[in-house]
């Protein structure tokens, strides 16, 4: 009975089946668990050490058309199948013999120079009265009746909301990529694919000077934070990065550069001045941002991170901590002082091709390529609100600052000879106090719909919508004094708009 009962397992053609399903149901979990595995493997993010892995086992270092991030794919999943075909006890064993080298290519812990530690000290010595003034001063501000605030913020969404276009004009052979106001918001500075840098006069949009150094498309352009307001014109006033793997640092009264700095392997995209004014921050193709010493022309800083190309970088106002977006669609906040990543901004689908600290110190606004602009609380780690910004790339997103030149000053001065002395201080304290909490207030958006858009900074409602005469949007920027905006386009021009009821 017992044979029987055997022969008929033996040739039951469903017990079969079921073994070729379990065969395959062993393939499948194994694949999962090989994927599971390869996600956890720590690869390096540096393209020249993941070419050096490759040769080490074996692989040819780069297939024909082949971008960096695609080698890093390929590197990651050739691991994952050596693993597996050794097993999960050879696998163990390499991973305690590889362990320490694993760590130091992934904790991004590299010596640095004794210049970046006096660095980091300065900054730290630097950011930290500034944020202590920061706080000190949004606790004043909690304690603004809330009728004083809805009455202050009335008032400045009003402007935003008159914001006309005062002029147009063509700026250069090729699109315009950036504008920029001088912390003075007298000059507007632009940089274009031809490779030139121009200076011109606002309102009246009067070229002032061509600042020529750059053999390709210039890709990012920054003012010095005292340029324009004290400081004198012979020293570095403005840095422009650009295809040629390299940044100018340049004067306002000469059209070739102070100094150059090189060592990006790739494309220079955004840069940006420290507050301190000390040191600049570029964003380069070759995947990482590198932080430059002004005084020296010495790159202090190669800060890898993403795994493909970084396109923005910016500062926050205290000077502590610095922002990068890339291609990746990973966004990373830096502590400046400790080189530590504080902050991943993970949520994009598409590039980020612009980041903006808020000047409360705590929020900032990603825009990207997935059409959305995305605010992040550094308080929480997290996404505070996604906004459908436009039909098209996210190309710059600004907040306003209010840093430089209040505009009720002249008012105060004319209340003093009117009314007297204690009018005129009651007027002035309250436009200090309204222009204080301006700052931050809102912020203006470009896209590649051919939009310029304001937002409100508190309830991210949109306030404004701006048409120019491009087809693309590549940059906007909002002046210190709130009296202008300016959008940069595709087709070469620069457009100026400003509130139709403020003097100009």
């Amino acid at each position: 009975m017992s044979d029987l009962t055997l022969e008929n397992l033996v040739d039951d053609g469903n017990y079969l089946g079921s073994e070729r399903a379990r065969l395959e149901n062993k393939l499948i979990l194994d694949e999962l668990e090989r994927k599971k595995k390869a996600r956890n493997l720590a690869v390096p993010t540096d393209d020249n050490r993941v070419k050096a892995r490759l040769r080490e086992i074996g692989e040819p270092i780069t297939l024909f058309g082949e971008r960096a991030a695609d080698r890093r794919d390929r590197l990651i999943y050739v691991l994952s199948q050596i693993n597996a075909a050794r097993g999960d006890e050879a696998m163990q064993v390499e991973e305690e013999s590889s362990e320490e080298s694993e760590e130091e290519e992934e904790e991004f812990y590299s010596p640095g120079s004794l210049e970046l530690l006096e660095s980091r000290r300065r900054i730290a010595e630097y950011s930290l009265p500034r944020a202590q003034k920061r706080i000190a001063q949004q606790r004043i501000d909690s304690k603004i009746p809330l009728g004083r605030v809805i009455d202050i913020r009335k008032k400045v969404f009003a402007d935003v909301k008159n914001f006309a276009n005062l002029g147009s004009q063509i700026g250069d052979d090729r699109p315009i990529s950036q504008v920029r106001f001088s912390p003075d918001s007298k000059i507007l500075a632009t940089g274009s694919w031809s490779g030139s840098v121009k200076l011109w006069n606002v309102p009246s949009c009067t070229p002032i000077r061509t600042l020529r150094g750059h053999t390709d498309r210039v890709g990012g352009v920054a003012w010095h934070p005292k340029a324009t307001i004290g400081q004198s014109e012979d020293v570095v006033n403005l840095v422009s990065g650009a295809g040629d793997f390299s940044l100018n640092l340049w004067s306002l009264n000469s059209e070739t550069p102070i100094s150059t700095l090189k060592g990006h392997q790739d494309r220079v995209c955004r840069v940006a001045f420290h507050p301190s004014g000390d040191y600049v921050a570029s964003a380069s193709f070759d995947t990482t941002w590198r932080l430059w010493n002004i005084a020296t022309s010495q790159e202090l800083l190669l800060q890898e991170g993403h795994s493909k190309e970084v396109y923005t970088v910016e500062f926050q106002d205290d000077g502590a901590l610095a922002a990068s977006g890339g291609l990746d669609a990973i966004g990373r906040v830096w502590d400046l002082r400790t080189g530590r990543t504080a902050m991943v901004l993970d949520g994009h689908v598409q590039p980020i091709y612009s980041i903006s600290f808020s000047p409360n110190g705590f929020q900032i606004a990603t825009g990207s390529g997935d059409d959305t602009i995305r605010i992040w609380d550094m308080r929480s780690l997290k996404a505070l609100y996604t906004i459908p910004a436009h039909l098209s790339n996210v190309s710059d997103v600004r907040f306003f600052r209010s840093d430089h030149v209040p505009f009720h000053s002249q008012n105060a001065t004319e209340d003093v000879e009117m009314n007297g002395t204690a009018a005129a201080d009651e007027k002035s304290s309250q436009g200090e106090e309204e222009w204080k909490y301006r700052s931050g207030l809102y912020l203006a958006s470009a896209g590649y719909d051919g939009l310029v858009k304001v937002w409100s900074a508190d309830d991210w409602q949109l306030l404004k919508t701006l048409p120019t005469d491009g087809g693309k949007v590549m940059s906007v920027d909002l002046s210190s004094d709130a009296k202008l905006l300016a959008s940069g386009t595709y087709n070469r021009n620069f457009q100026i708009f400003a509130p139709e009821e403020l003097p100009i």
